[in-house]
């Protein structure tokens, strides 16, 4: 096989490539750095993966999740293409052996994280290695401008001293003109050919849905749309309940986050997948490299951080080209709370110093001081013990991490568990005795159930707080209680890890950093105010706002959009529809009027005071409407 073409319909199955995916396989043939923009769905990894396979040599892909490398080479193989990555915890010899086998094996593809390729050890592997090209995969992670900033991409310039003359090619969903430029700057590229997939997507609907009854709406949604759909939430929390909502009202679906084991995430997914839970609640921990075709609605039950973030998820829906849907439930009390837990989680340079020197003192660190060695951190219990919000504080040590004054590892918080080793009589008999303990039994009695039947996760922190007293008298007691065998404790553990990149200097690390952690914090903030404007312009067609918003400027009304539709439903006069409707039945509520009607809760409003004003229909104490 000779050409492109021939690749793609042997090893792929296609006849043909999508928009775009032509031009880049043609530039990396080539051998000219490459900047792509395909929106989310739009075959980036086919458009690398094609030429790889006409070229000597083996193709290094850089990659920022595990789980993504580690599908991407089962996919390959699973081709009978040879791929492999790094294996966690190899040895030095494996990675030896490792780079043997790509060496004489003939091997076309080799995975890495930006992690790994800071390693000496495998920068001087690399160079002994025939590459065919370079590829950044979610390059707009290299700008802290970015919507997914990780610090380890910064570095990805490296590439230039193992291979300076081997073409690299950077490939990304969603990105800015200010984002782009630092893709073309950090990497170093040489005059790169920048290549946009329109965002445009003919069968993807956009609407935001102003509600106040975010649950009903999305049981109305389900019942007109069965299909496989994700709805994303901003808590781990959140997946949980909303998808035992789902399911007592009928609905089949799993819920994901970042919390979960591997096993419970395989599951959950398996389970989506083959469409036995066809609604996937999930944080944006869920999302990157699924490629399920057929996702019909894609719901943001809560507002997104940024535009980016939307657009990137929202894209998931529609894969197959059939008609699908992008939804968002807001309501002006939504975006006030928004705004409000932003403003709150957002660390002042002065809050930051601040927490940095705290970091010192609380691992004993002097003036001066470099040390080398890495601390086990649990952010709660530093958050408890100086009285930082825990918001702040993560925010606060991702700026410290990004600015390379420390690193900091965020490790997996595993929740505390109590379970009572006495029988609910004796425990009675114990408390008369005691009296904080005596407390603390009650509040904890109070707060969690089947506490005597099995293990219980529980808070120490929120116990703390009812309790008027910190979190480290709350474990003490606790300790004491299992002690004296009243109940068995095992408590929360952190393999979290800070390690100091500089000497203790206080005010002055961050004094060399403050003006661009300040033009950042703000561009954040912009970021926000950019999805909020999105939402609130009702007057501009959906798909005309996020065209613009990536430098795709239009003026072409989609027809498929809220703002779109509302513009012709606005001609319609609901009156006689509404009056036919409560006639058929007394008092009839508005959220009952919403089911038998197919338009929003604001035009359906508009005319029911219209009505009222005309004094044609009458309101009842309980908000339902009759005929006079």
């Amino acid at each position: 096989m000779s050409n492109p073409l021939e690749i793609l319909k042997s090893y792929w199955g296609f006849s043909s490539f999508r928009a775009k995916q032509q031009e880049i396989v043609h530039t990396i043939l080539e051998k000219k750095d490459t900047i792509a923009l395909l929106p989310t769905g739009g075959g980036k990894s086919i458009s690398f993966q094609v030429p790889a396979m006409l070229v000597d040599g083996v193709c290094i892909v850089i990659s920022p999740l595990i789980a993504l490398i580690e599908d991407q080479v089962n996919n390959l193989k699973n081709k009978g293409i040879k791929a492999l990555n790094i294996p966690s915890g190899s040895s030095v010899d494996e990675i030896v052996t490792l780079f043997d086998n790509i060496k004489y094996g003939r091997y076309k593809f080799l995975y890495l994280s930006p992690e790994r390729l800071q390693s000496k050890l495998i920068q001087e592997k690399l160079k002994e290695l025939t590459i065919s090209f370079f590829v950044i995969d979610e390059a707009h992670c290299i700008s802290e401008w970015g919507h997914d900033f990780r610090p380890s991409y910064t570095k990805l310039n490296v590439l230039r001293e193992i291979a300076p003359d081997t073409n690299i090619t950077a490939l990304t969903a969603t990105a800015t003109r200010k984002v782009l430029k630092d893709i073309e700057d950090i990497l170093e590229l040489d005059n790169p050919k920048i290549l946009k997939q329109s965002f445009n997507r003919d069968n993807l609907s956009y609407t935001v849905i102003k509600t106040n009854d975010k649950l009903s709406k999305l049981q109305q949604i389900f019942r007109k749309y069965n299909n496989p759909s994700i709805i994303y939430v901003n808590s781990r929390k959140k997946t949980k309940e909303l998808s035992n909502y789902l399911n007592y009202n009928g609905f089949k679906s799993s819920y994901y986050h970042g919390g979960l084991s591997l096993t419970e995430k395989n599951e959950a997914f398996e389970n989506w997948m083959i469409e036995q839970a066809p609604i996937m609640v999930a944080t944006n921990a869920f999302g990157m490299g699924i490629d399920k075709g057929n996702v019909k609605t894609v719901i943001h039950y809560n507002i997104p951080s940024s535009v980016e973030n939307y657009v990137q998820e929202a894209g998931r829906a529609g894969r197959d080209k059939e008609k699908a849907f992008a939804i968002l439930l807001t309501n002006p009390s939504d975006i006030e709370n928004t705004k409000s837990i932003f403003a709150q989680s957002q660390p002042s340079i002065i809050e930051i110093k601040e927490i940095h020197k705290k970091l010192y003192q609380h691992f004993q660190i002097a003036l001066g001081e470099l040390t080398d060695e890495n601390y086990s951190f649990n952010i709660l219990q530093f958050c408890d013990k100086y009285g930082f919000s825990p918001s702040k504080t993560f925010n606060a040590l991702q700026l410290l991490n990004n600015y390379s004054i420390l690193d900091f590892q965020q490790g997996k918080q595993k929740t505390s568990t109590i379970q009572f080793k006495v029988s609910s009589n004796q425990l009675i008999s114990y408390k008369a005795n005691q009296n904080l303990k005596s407390k603390l039994l009650d509040v904890i009695l109070r707060m969690y159930t089947g506490l005597f039947e099995a293990e219980v996760k529980v808070n120490e922190f929120s116990i703390a707080k009812k309790l008027g007293i910190t979190s480290f008298k709350v474990i003490e007691i606790l300790k004491k209680l299992e002690s004296e065998e009243i109940l068995d404790y095992h408590k929360s553990d952190s393999d979290s890890e800070i390690t100091f990149l500089l000497p203790r200097e206080d005010d002055k690390a961050i004094n060399r950093y403050s003006k661009e952690i300040s033009k950042f914090l703000k561009y954040k903030y912009k970021k926000l105010e950019n999805i909020i404007n999105y939402i609130e312009n009702d007057t501009i067609c959906r798909n005309i706002q996020v065209l613009n918003y990536f430098g795709q400027i239009s003026n072409t009304n989609c027809g498929k959009c809220d703002v779109c539709k509302n513009r012709i439903r606005t001609k319609d006069n609901l009156s006689p529809l509404l009056l036919k409707i409560i006639s058929k039945k007394e008092n009839i509520s508005l959220k009952e009027l919403q089911h038998e009607l197919s338009y929003p809760e604001q035009d359906i409003l508009i005319h029911l005071r219209k009505l009222l004003a005309e004094e044609i229909i009458g309101i009842t104490n309980s908000n339902t409407y009759f005929i006079k």
